[in-house]
């Protein structure tokens, strides 16, 4: 059984594509997107088991590894994972460059 984030408003099947290691997210047509906007939503514990099924078949067909649900809020028609490290996954490193020694 999928670990479901407990009571979430929405959810994002997330994974890292076995052929270059990128973080992609589920999309509806069960393709995948580097882009969180356009992953898939689940509003329901029906509608991340039935994606969580599809990532489960994606990475036995070896197209990713590790999928997951991850917790998301949704604006207008933005979606943003709801994590620290969900945010780092879709959005990159939380500083720009390192400071000068």
């Amino acid at each position: 059984m999928a670990k479901v984030v407990k009571n979430p408003a929405a959810q994002v099947v997330t994974a890292n594509r076995l052929r270059d290691g990128a973080v992609v997210y589920l999309v509806a047509d069960g393709s995948w997107s580097t882009n969180v906007s356009e992953g898939a939503v689940a509003r329901d514990a029906v509608t991340a088991e039935r994606l969580m099924a599809a990532g489960n078949q994606a990475a036995a067909d070896q197209v990713v590894v590790g999928p997951y649900l991850i917790a998301v809020a949704v604006k207008d028609d933005r979606v943003e994972p709801l994590g620290t490290r969900e945010r780092i996954r879709a959005l990159g490193p939380s500083v720009s460059e390192r400071p000068a020694a």
